[in-house]
């Protein structure tokens, strides 16, 4: 279900223009009472996320209970960072993601998929781990935060990969880092349909599809003065809100 999407190479969305499409979006969902954000780290500080997620608390609440960055392997976000990135969003809604202990395998994709996708190039199978939050279905949405942009992994970085590489496991993240750069990161750049995202849709069909995640996605670019400004919005549930904000980015 697509709740909102729209951009164009030439939009700009004004701050209000933003809030108004976010809560918009969100109203359509309906009451929510325990609510997960899971946006980037500092690393993608220009993806527009820290004042989405900021919205998101200005929307729910304290019905926004946890914030846990998709950090992936990275070091955990400072308190600057987190002031820098999330404006006035309390420092006290933040988790640390621990990719060496803190997951859980919701299963395994297997190693004849895997072979198939990469083209003969691997042939073992791909757990899909996400941050025990996540798994542990104490929220009633989460709210996964993030830029479609070309990335060198995956193609295209954002939307499934917040959840599976960001919040993921040292075998996994590893595994599909080495997926990608085995099947030719060349062959993968700038693309929405490669080996690592149809793994990682094969994790989203078959092992969250309980989970209540919704995308909120920005696709950013400067404007004619050199400033980032998004010039693409979608909020949605399914691939088709991953698809339009790749095609537009």
């Amino acid at each position: 279900m697509i709740l909102f999407s729209r951009g164009s190479s030439d939009m700009v969305f004004s701050p209000d223009e933003v809030r108004e499409a976010l809560f918009a979006s969100l109203d359509r969902l309906g009451e929510r009472r325990r609510v997960l954000a899971v946006p980037p780290d500092f690393t993608r500080y220009h993806s527009q996320a820290g004042t989405l997620t900021e919205l998101a608390w200005e929307y729910f609440g304290n019905r926004l209970v946890d914030i846990l960055p998709a950090i992936g392997t990275h070091y955990p976000m400072t308190d600057e960072e987190i002031e820098t990135m999330f404006g006035k969003t309390p420092r006290s809604l933040f988790r640390i993601h621990d990719w060496r202990q803190g997951f859980a395998t919701l299963g395994e994709v297997p190693a004849a998929f895997v072979q198939e996708v990469s083209e003969g190039a691997i042939n073992y199978s791909i757990p899909i781990q996400v941050d025990r939050l996540i798994a542990d279905r104490s929220h009633d949405l989460i709210l996964s935060i993030g830029q479609i942009v070309p990335h060198e992994v995956i193609g295209m970085a954002g939307h499934n990969k917040n959840i599976f590489v960001g919040t993921g496991g040292s075998e996994s993240i590893n595994k599909t880092h080495f997926l990608g750069a085995v099947y030719g990161m060349e062959r993968m750049m700038g693309r929405a349909d490669t080996p690592v995202r149809r793994v990682l849709n094969y994790g989203s069909e078959h092992f969250t599809r309980h989970l209540p995640i919704v995308y909120v996605l920005t696709v950013i670019g400067k404007d004619e003065n050199g400033k980032l400004v998004i010039r693409g919005l979608f909020i949605g549930d399914d691939w088709e809100c991953f698809h339009q904000a790749a095609a537009l980015s």
